[in-house]
């Protein structure tokens, strides 16, 4: 795929999982990194860019009314009321800072993005915090894949690289979308 191919996917991958998408863009980010560090870098930045695009779209919506997309995201596989319902709360508690929350817990930030609009969060400071909230998860999931890379691949194929990179998001959703079921 050509740097201009990868970077449009990124942005669309970003804007998709910011608004209705439930495969984190860290697949795609760690993909490019098996191959070229430095693109999968300028990639994390077009994910960003499409992330706040897709954020920004969420978060007017939530604006006007967030029920309909809290029924919405709550069908979507590994979400559901009660995750969105600790959004509210973690909004409530921490302010905006809780962007940096799901990142750690497995929340989608397009839940972040509907609650923030439904609490009337600026917007400029709901995406000015998002930046960092995003990027360095990105950065830290390509940075890495990089760096293991380099290592196997003085010993293992780049072939065999991707396999495992197949492999191992594989077996992430599965186990995932089977603990992410069991929460009520």
């Amino acid at each position: 795929m050509k740097t201009t191919q990868t970077n449009g996917f990124a942005a669309l991958w970003g804007i998709a999982e910011a608004t209705v998408f439930f495969i984190v863009p860290d697949v795609m980010l760690s993909w490019v990194a098996l191959q070229d560090y430095k693109r999968a870098m300028v990639a994390c930045v077009w994910v960003l860019a499409g992330a706040l695009l897709g954020g920004s779209v969420i978060w007017y919506l939530g604006t006007n009314d967030p029920e309909p997309l809290r029924h919405f995201f709550a069908s979507l596989p590994a979400v559901n009321h009660a995750m969105i319902a600790n959004v509210g709360q973690q909004l409530q508690q921490d302010g905006l800072l809780a962007l940096f929350i799901g990142p750690l817990t497995g929340t989608p930030y397009k839940l972040y993005a509907l609650e923030a609009g439904g609490a009337k969060f600026n917007l400029g400071l709901f995406l000015l915090i998002s930046i960092p909230a995003r990027l360095i998860r990105f950065v830290l999931v390509a940075g890495v894949t990089a760096g293991i890379t380099a290592i196997l691949r003085r010993s293992v194929s780049l072939r065999i690289i991707r396999a495992a990179h197949l492999l191992f998001w594989t077996g992430f959703y599965s186990w995932f979308f089977h603990v992410m079921a069991g929460v009520n």
